[in-house]
Order: structure tokens, then C-alpha cells, then sequence
């Protein structure tokens, strides 16, 4: 009796070791992985290039506006290749309002849903009578 007591906490002493080892991994591994995008980013910052806007044409292919140094260029982008199309003039480029690149919020997104299905329900009520 007394050694299978002794094997059973001895049990329950390395199941609780083995959950600490792996909690004490994972908060490494996310700790590394944000101090490696904080550092990718501010190597990235600066420079003399960067990618103003992006537009998907097909599942594998893109159109990007692109500014290096003081000129926009702008890049066909396919799974193998690059193809440059040609210069744009930087004031036929439309200015971005909203201040994280050009991305709606989810919020403002909802919003419009929203008032587009109360829009559609009111005109539905109202054909109703």
C-alpha cells in the first residue's frame, strides 16, 4: 500500500513538473516571437521604399503601388515573377482618410452592414403595405 501511494504522488509531482515546463515554454516562445517582430519592424522603418497600396486581381496575383525614394511605381506581382508596369505621377494618387492604411475597422464595416440590413428590412415593411 504504502509504495503504490508513493508512485502515485510521485505521479502527480511529474505531471505537475511537466505542466509548469510547458507553460514556461510557451511564455518563452511568445515572448521571443513579439521581441523578433519589434526588431524586424524597426529594421524595416526608414528606409527608402515602401508599399503604399496593395489590390488582389486574382488568387495568385497582385497589383501594388509602390514608393522607392521619391517615385510610385507600380509592380504586377504573380507567384513566380515581378513585372514593373510603369510610373505614376504622385498627385494622381487618391489620399488615404482613414489612419491605418487604408483599412476600414471592423467596427465601421458593422456599422454599414448593419444600417444596409435595417435599410433593406425598413424598404421590405414598408412594400409589405
Amino acid at each position: 500500500m504504502i509504495l503504490l501511494e508513493s508512485s502515485r504522488s510521485s505521479g502527480y509531482a511529474q505531471l505537475i513538473t511537466m505542466l509548469i515546463v510547458f507553460v514556461v515554454v510557451l511564455a518563452v516562445t511568445a515572448f521571443v516571437t513579439k521581441w523578433m517582430a519589434n526588431y524586424q519592424k524597426s529594421q524595416n522603418s526608414g528606409r527608402n521604399t515602401e508599399i503604399i497600396e496593395t489590390t488582389r486581381l486574382a488568387n495568385n496575383k497582385w497589383l501594388q503601388i509602390v514608393r522607392v525614394g521619391k517615385t510610385i511605381k507600380v509592380l504586377a506581382i504573380s507567384k513566380d515573377d515581378v513585372t514593373y508596369l510603369g510610373d505614376i505621377d504622385p498627385s494622381e494618387l487618391k489620399e488615404i482618410k482613414s489612419g491605418n492604411g487604408g483599412m476600414s475597422s471592423f467596427k465601421s464595416m458593422f456599422e454599414k452592414a448593419k444600417s444596409k440590413d435595417n435599410d433593406s428590412s425598413a424598404d421590405a415593411k414598408e412594400d409589405e403595405l
